[in-house]
Parts: C-alpha cells; sequence; structure tokens
C-alpha cells in the first residue's frame, strides 16, 4: 500500500520560520516532524529612520530553505498540499516577473528572492497619528494603525513616491511565498490579510477602491483577494524534493492559524503570548462586525474561517517587552564592563521571579503602545525599596503583560460570552513558568497549556 500523503504547513514568523509535516493517523492529523529558523532578518530602514521596522526578504527565504531543508526527504516527496501562514499587516513590494530565481540546491529547486522590497512589519512606527488622521476615512469594519500595509503604501506614497515606481506587485510575506511558489502573475490574498493591511470591507470582500482612487492610492498594487481555506495554484517546481504541481493554500494569518490549530469548542478562549500578545473567543455563528470601526475600542474582530469572526485583544506588548527589557540588562551589564549571554539573563531573571510570590510593583508594560491608544507609554509604579530585586521587578513586569491583556478583554465579558476555559499558546507563555502563573492568578478559568498550538501546524490542518 502506498505511504499516506504529507500536508506541509508554513509559518513566517517576526523572529521565525516554522515548518510542520502532518500525516494522517486514527485520530486525525498528527505532526509528524517540525523544525524551526530563526531569521535574524531585522535591518534598519534608511528612509523611515528609527521609527521604521523593516526585515530583510532574502534572510526569511534563506531560513525558510534552512529549515525545510532539515525534513526528511521521503516524507517531503509525499506532500500534496502546503499551507502558509504569516506575520499581519506588514507589506512587501516587487516586480512580477522578477520577484525570484529558482536553483538548485541539494534537496531540489529553491527560489531566491530577487528584485523585492524589505519587508515592512506589523511593528513599523512610521506613520504617526498626525499622518493616519490626514487619510481618507476606510468603508471598513478595521480602524487603520501604523504598520498595516495599505498605511505604509500611502507613506511611501507622500515621503518616497518614486520607491513605489520600482515595483508593480505587493503582499504579505507570506503572500509572496506563495506567489513564487505558484508563480502567479496577479498576487492573491486572503480575506484575513486583507482585512489586516486596512480598507478593505469584509462584508462584500472588497477592497474600497473608489475611496482609494480618490486620493491618488496606487490600487494596482492591491493582490485579488479569496476566501482562507481556497487554493492559490499549484507548485511549479519541485521545491526540496516536494512534488510539482502540490497544491499550496492561499496565505493565511499565522493569529488565526494559531487559534485554527487548538480551538475545539466555542466555550473555549485563546491566549497567545509570543511577539505580540492576543485573547481571542470566537463570535456566535452569523455574527458580523459594525459597519465603521470604533478606534477607542481595544477589541477587534477578525476573519476566521467559514465566514466567521474571532473578537481578538491583539495587543501589541507580549514577549517584545520581556525580550527588551533583557536587552536593558545585557546593555547596562555591558556597561559596567561585564559580558552576559541574554539567554543566560532570561533564564536567571525567570528564576529569580519565582523566589518572588508576589511584588507591590506594578508595571504597565506598553512600552510600543496600543493600536487603540498608541500615545500611552510604559509606567512603572508603586515602587518600594523592598521590591527592587530582580526576581520582584520580573515578576510585576510579567503580571503587568497579562494585565494588560484583560483590560483589553475583561474576565465580565469573556463570562457573558460564555467562556469555560482558557487555551493557552505562544512561544513567550510556552518557556516562561511566571507568565504561566499570572495567567492563573488573573483568569478565574481553567487554563490548558497546548501542545504543538502554533500557526505552521494550523496552516496545515486547515489544507
Amino acid at each position: 500500500r502506498p505511504a499516506p500523503a504529507c500536508v506541509l504547513g508554513i509559518d513566517l514568523g517576526t523572529t521565525s520560520v516554522k515548518a510542520a509535516l502532518l500525516v494522517g493517523a486514527e485520530r486525525g492529523q498528527v505532526v509528524a516532524e517540525s523544525c524551526s529558523r530563526e531569521t535574524q532578518a531585522h535591518t534598519s530602514s534608511l528612509e523611515a529612520g528609527p521609527q521604521g521596522m523593516e526585515q530583510n526578504v532574502r534572510r526569511i527565504v534563506r531560513a525558510l530553505n534552512e529549515c525545510l531543508a532539515t525534513l526528511p526527504q521521503q516524507q517531503l516527496q509525499r506532500v500534496s498540499h502546503i499551507g502558509i501562514s504569516g506575520q499581519m499587516h506588514g507589506i512587501v513590494f516587487w516586480k512580477k516577473d522578477e520577484g525570484c530565481k529558482w536553483t538548485e540546491c541539494g534537496t531540489g529547486p529553491i527560489f531566491e528572492p530577487e528584485e523585492v522590497s524589505h519587508l515592512i512589519t506589523w511593528q513599523d512606527g512610521r506613520c504617526s497619528p498626525t499622518f493616519l488622521s490626514s487619510l481618507p476615512l476606510p468603508q471598513s469594519h478595521t480602524s487603520l494603525a501604523t504598520g498595516f500595509g495599505c498605511a505604509t503604501v500611502y507613506w511611501y506614497l507622500k515621503n518616497s513616491p518614486d520607491f513605489l515606481k520600482s515595483y508593480d506587485a505587493a503582499g504579505t510575506i507570506h503572500d509572496y511565498v506563495v506567489a513564487m511558489l505558484c508563480d502567479l502573475k496577479k498576487p492573491l490574498m486572503s480575506v484575513q490579510n486583507a482585512a489586516s493591511w486596512g480598507y478593505f470591507n469584509s462584508r462584500n470582500k472588497s477592497w474600497n477602491t473608489d475611496i482609494l482612487k480618490k486620493s491618488g492610492f496606487p490600487v494596482h498594487l492591491l493582490p485579488e483577494v479569496g476566501d482562507p481555506g481556497s487554493i492559490a495554484g499549484r507548485t511549479i517546481c519541485a521545491w526540496h524534493g516536494i512534488p510539482k504541481g502540490a497544491k499550496v493554500g492561499i496565505a493565511l494569518g499565522d493569529f488565526q492559524c494559531s487559534v485554527y490549530s487548538c480551538l475545539t469548542e466555542r466555550t473555549d478562549a485563546v491566549l497567545n503570548i509570543s511577539t505580540s500578545a492576543q485573547l481571542t473567543v470566537p463570535m456566535p455563528q452569523g455574527f458580523q462586525p459594525p459597519e465603521t470601526p470604533d478606534p477607542s475600542s481595544a477589541v477587534t474582530y477578525f476573519p476566521y474561517f467559514n465566514g466567521d469572526y474571532l473578537a481578538v485583544a491583539a495587543s501589541l506588548n507580549g514577549g517584545n517587552v520581556l525580550a527588551t527589557f533583557v536587552d536593558m540588562v545585557a546593555r547596562w551589564t555591558e556597561e559596567l564592563g561585564l559580558q552576559v549571554q541574554e539567554s543566560a539573563i532570561y533564564t536567571k531573571i525567570i528564576k529569580a521571579a519565582l523566589t518572588q510570590n508576589n511584588s507591590k510593583l506594578s508595571v504597565h508594560p506598553t512600552i510600543f503602545g496600543e493600536r487603540h491608544i498608541p500615545e500611552q507609554m510604559a509606567s512603572v509604579t508603586n515602587i518600594a525599596v523592598s521590591d527592587l530585586s530582580l526576581g520582584h521587578v520580573t515578576r510585576a513586569l510579567c503580571r503587568g503583560i497579562v494585565e494588560n491583556l484583560c483590560s483589553m478583554l475583561p474576565v465580565q465579558r469573556l463570562m457573558e460570552t460564555g467562556v469555560r476555559r482558557i487555551l493557552g499558546s505562544g512561544s513567550a507563555l510556552a518557556r516562561n513558568e511566571v507568565l504561566r502563573q499570572e495567567v492563573e492568578r488573573i483568569f478565574p478559568f481553567p487554563v490548558v497549556y497546548g501542545k504543538d498550538v502554533d500557526a505552521a501546524v494550523g496552516a496545515a490542518m486547515v489544507m
């Protein structure tokens, strides 16, 4: 009997690329192999300056190639479908016929980026509140924010119009990979990713073309839009040994795929803390978001699958806050003439925090602002001499991250929605016992921590 087909799931994250191979089993699909590679793709932005947040696409694709090269060839040769997810909101530009070149390597043909811009990520801060308020009002249920694809295009239109003339296609980083794999002449984008760019009406699944055209927006750069779960095309080469002609799904939102990989009951809420943090609960079937956004609301509605929506408190402050804290400690240590690896600092601050059950310190950790209150920065209050140890500060910081999320989607609202338990996921939550303790302290629900809960697995499951 021939070996069963495999499904490959890929997630192009903010800091790493992940891949998972799923095979059919008696109890459904199981993860046969998985791997991840750090992209180390962050790069400076000459035009946007310190507010810019860009990544080198070549490094992201190199990490993807390295990741796939570690997976067993015999299983890659059985892949029939590929599901791809990635960081939403961000944008990358390329030339349609020169987006990549295909070359041979040890595991078969691979593609390498050619005429491609940097990826301007969801963390990009070049669009100030003043600049955003000068843009036309979208006909969308989502408020526009810095880091959203359409806002970034408007920024280039005003500050560097020649940049836009160099390219004739755009998409998220995962839309780009799908377009290269399938040689799409016009990029194809899922409703999930389109809604994350702004100026997209989720009800009729169309861009706000009239509004955009009136303000001189280059609408030819907007991808075509399709339903999440549909097929975008087929591989044009035997990529890493994956057969030519394997079906490739339309690129999906990493958040939706993370939720899909673990959400089994409508009474579950999903708490994800990785680079950023999200708390989400599924809305009742048939729910439609309001036609106009409430800019001051901390909750947004993300298109999910099969016409459903998720209510999401999407915080910009998660594991990146802890990473910034660790970086600060490392810099201070260096200034004192000592060298300590950041990984060692991380281990020691967690250990120190575990010895402190409580801390009177109050840390409001919004160092990256929040989309509904971009001007709000972080603060520390209630500082007492007794609570200045590394353990106290780390404990208070972890609690602050969870409390901030809880303030955006309060416990009372979760109860009203019928939530009975919380599913915890994300790399920061998995690695940090202090964060898990604070989640269990703040939320009055049973908390279940997921195994193999990630976007790569979810992207494969959708296929």
